[in-house]
């Protein structure tokens, strides 16, 4: 089984940054193929943040394009998401997900989610 942990979420004022992390860990994986963050804010659907591939190709939501930048670091299996001009919109729990390969065949692997309040 493959465990993500996340961390990095808070309270934070409009037109502030945070920096969210993802860390994957278990046994028995072959590789991690995309990575990426979700988010589900009060009262609203869970919506696609921002993914990346293996090989570093990036992919965001329009409402985060230019604010928001998704990165891996490969050899510690973590993916990042640096959220700059913070507005109050981006309010939610986010979630990381990695798709892994196991030896069994390909799943989906999900964070425990991190809350990140934007508020004056």
């Amino acid at each position: 089984q493959v465990q993500l942990v996340e961390s990095g979420g808070g309270l934070v004022q409009p037109g502030g940054s945070l920096r969210l992390s993802c860390a994957a860990s278990g046994r028995f994986f072959i590789r991690i193929n995309d990575m990426g963050w979700y988010r589900r804010a009060p009262g609203k659907q869970r919506e696609l943040v921002a993914t990346i591939t293996s090989g570093g190709t990036e992919n965001y939501a329009d409402s985060v394009k230019g604010r928001f930048t998704i990165s891996r670091n490969n050899a510690k299996n973590t993916v990042y998401l640096e959220m700059d001009s913070l507005n109050t919109e981006d309010t939610a729990v986010y979630y990381c997900y990695a798709a892994v390969q196991l030896l069994g065949g390909a799943q989906t692997c999900w964070g425990q989610g991190t809350l990140v309040t934007v508020s004056s």
